[in-house]
């Protein structure tokens, strides 16, 4: 799918066609689109490639005056049980003509900037419209870091009531999660230094201000996530060992029970044997009563012993 915007009267507005200065939305594209993309727009094979690969690192590439700027989106996948939080990558060209976004699927930054959500984006100011673009890629980082932050918390008030699997493989997922957005947030920040030092695309001094307002906002972002990250982690070691304590104490508990019923089992079953009156008889044999009674007594001792283990 692509679609074409240019800032027009300070809005930016969808538009029918290609125009100079203005912005491509390439999203999940055809053969016939990438075809397209080659031969219309003149934009290299090899960026589009690497924009449309999911395992495509960060990274800047100029080729035949246009500049390739791969980043690290975050993404959530929603289910109706759960949501894991990932990142894709995204391609952002620069050419003299336009400025071009290619991903493999629709996420909600491009959304942001098709909506208006971000303001004071011009489509004429390539650098200023990749910086603000880089501007919410950070915010929404630092929003989902937010959000498992608080699942991790509603996950750990539900596992406090009940250990079950299903609370324990959703803190695992939030917990991968967390590595993806490190890895990659790690990936932006190097690439951004990049961006900073001015080789690859020309910077002026206030896309210099914009651009350390994004840095500041991404080395947060990465902060939080080191924080998240090492606080699931204590949080999964202590739930590891609360359930292992617990099955210790279910175990101790069916020990003493089991304990507790073998000394009637042991009583009754002395008594309980064939004894020919040649060898004799136990004593007190012909009574139900004596037995009864040492099995109650013997079962109360053993009781106590093992309360004072702390068995019980």
């Amino acid at each position: 799918m692509i679609n074409f915007y240019k800032t027009e009267d300070g809005v930016l507005r969808k538009i029918d066609g290609m125009c100079h200065d203005c912005w491509v939305s390439v999203i999940a594209p055809t053969e016939e689109e990438i075809v397209r993309l080659k031969t219309e727009f003149s934009i290299s094979g090899e960026f589009i490639s690497a924009a449309l690969d999911e395992e495509e690192a960060a990274r800047i590439e100029t080729e035949d005056g246009q500049t390739l700027i791969i980043m690290d989106i975050p993404f959530a996948d929603r289910s109706e049980e759960n949501e894991v939080y990932t990142t894709m990558p995204i391609g952002i060209i620069t050419t003299s003509e336009c400025i071009m976004t290619i991903s493999l699927r629709e996420n909600i930054v491009l959304r942001d900037m098709t909506a208006g959500l971000v303001k004071n984006v011009n489509t004429k100011y390539k650098t200023e419209f990749v910086l603000y673009m880089l501007q919410r890629m950070a915010a929404r980082f630092l929003q989902y870091l937010r959000q498992i932050d608080k699942r991790t918390s509603h996950m750990e008030k539900l596992l406090r009531k009940s250990m079950r699997n299903k609370e324990l493989i959703q803190l695992m997922d939030l917990q991968k999660s967390l590595v993806y957005f490190q890895t990659s947030l790690k990936s932006n920040e190097s690439n951004l230094g990049r961006i900073m030092r001015g080789r690859y695309i020309k910077m002026y001094e206030d896309d210099q201000d914009l651009l350390e307002d994004v840095l500041i906002e991404l080395k947060q972002a990465i902060e939080m996530c080191d924080i998240y990250s090492s606080i699931l982690s204590g949080t999964m070691d202590a739930f590891a060992s609360v359930i292992s304590n617990n099955l210790n104490i279910v175990m101790k508990l069916l020990a003493s029970i089991t304990i507790i019923m073998a000394i009637p089992t042991m009583v009754f079953s002395f008594y309980g044997m064939n004894i020919g009156t040649e060898s004799g008889t136990l004593p007190f044999a012909g009574t139900i009563w004596v037995p009864l009674a040492v099995s109650v007594v013997a079962t109360f001792i053993a009781g106590v012993i093992l309360y004072k283990k702390d068995l019980f």
